[in-house]
């Protein structure tokens, strides 16, 4: 089956995360697509403040809900669309599920941990690394980002 790429998904996220700047959250979200079908199996905007918990970013609440869709803690035929480059902790969730591709929206050379940071997929511990396709809807994600923490100083 042909490749499947469309901005649509990127919007989704970038929709996940506006939804997520209104509950008061840092503004990330992600998408996880079935390769193949182009169906989208989850979506998910942070949600650290309101669960409380320190490890609910738009991408691993995104992975767990697709894992639990299929059934299988392994992605391997899925993409992840997210608006920031991944934190480490969710890098090495993404290496785990063995997730095909990553696009992520805006660079994070503070919080990254694909492109910036410790660049979990070029370790050597990392046992997958998925495909890295950064930039993607980039000045709308970095916008939401700045508008977000401007209103908050």
């Amino acid at each position: 089956m042909a490749e499947v790429f469309t901005p649509n998904y990127m919007e989704q996220a970038l929709a996940e995360a506006r939804a997520a700047a209104a509950r008061g959250e840092v503004p990330v979200g992600a998408v996880v697509v079935r390769a193949a079908s182009g169906a989208v199996l989850a979506a998910a905007g942070n949600r650290v403040e309101s669960a409380r918990d320190p490890t609910a970013h738009a991408e691993l609440l995104a992975l767990r809900e697709a894992a639990a869709a299929l059934g299988s803690p392994r992605l391997a035929d899925c993409d992840l669309y997210v608006t920031l480059e991944p934190c480490p902790m969710c890098a090495q969730a993404i290496a785990f599920a063995r997730i095909r591709r990553l696009y992520f929206g805006a660079a994070d050379a503070k919080g990254g941990g694909v492109e910036h940071g410790p660049r979990i997929f070029a370790q050597t511990t990392c046992h997958h690394a998925p495909e890295i396709y950064g930039g993607i809807a980039e000045r709308e994600a970095a916008h939401l980002l700045k508008e977000f923490f401007a209103a908050r100083r």
